[in-house]
């Protein structure tokens, strides 16, 4: 008779990391149900508390770990903000969860204590900024952390101004194509850094 072989642990964790995206992408962590992620991992309640420890540990760890993905993917370039912006614009446009993901941890995780892998991530390219504007680089018009921002939220316009998510601003620029909103990402943020 064969013996049962459990699934190794890492790939329990990335199928409910990967099953609570979509859920805690369209719901929050707060109308996220741990059963539905448990049953769409085809694991169970127990494995998420086994994991994570909380629903709250299990959104707080995916949060960690789309932060790290999108930096792994898009790293900062200080020596070309303008297309690190527009490569940022692209990955957020093809992983639509994670600026959802960030808007749910800005609005239901905001009081709870910062997410140091992701402060810790946040503190890297803010002095990598820093070290560009001490060489030169980029322009000393904004404190280091301010000019990142404004590239990360003008990365990040037309994913927050989706027509599911601002239904009424995406009326008014409906004709603005995929191309030309990546363009005025990059633009814009060229426009910032001179």
């Amino acid at each position: 008779m064969a013996r049962f072989t459990p699934p190794a642990a890492d790939a329990v964790r990335a199928r409910l990391l990967l099953a609570a995206r979509d859920e805690f992408a369209a719901l929050g962590c707060n109308g996220a149900k741990v059963e539905r992620i448990a049953a769409a991992a085809s694991s169970n309640k127990a494995q998420v508390f086994h994991y994570f420890g909380s629903k709250e540990g299990l959104f707080d760890a995916l949060v960690e770990q789309t932060v790290a993905e999108t930096f792994a993917e898009v790293p900062v370039d200080t020596d070309d903000l303008p297309a690190f912006a527009g490569r940022l614009h692209d990955s957020l446009a093809r992983r639509p969860w994670a600026p959802r993901l960030a808007a749910w941890h800005r609005l239901e995780r905001g009081d709870a204590e910062p997410l140091e892998a992701v402060v810790a991530r946040n503190a890297e390219a803010v002095a990598a900024v820093e070290h560009a504007q001490r060489a030169g680089v980029l322009p000393r018009s904004y404190r280091p952390a301010v000019l990142l921002g404004l590239v990360l939220h003008l990365a990040a316009l037309w994913s927050v101004t989706a027509p599911t998510t601002a239904p009424e601003y995406d009326a008014l620029v409906h004709a603005v194509t995929p191309a030309r909103r990546r363009q005025v990402v990059v633009d814009a943020v060229a426009a910032i850094v001179g």
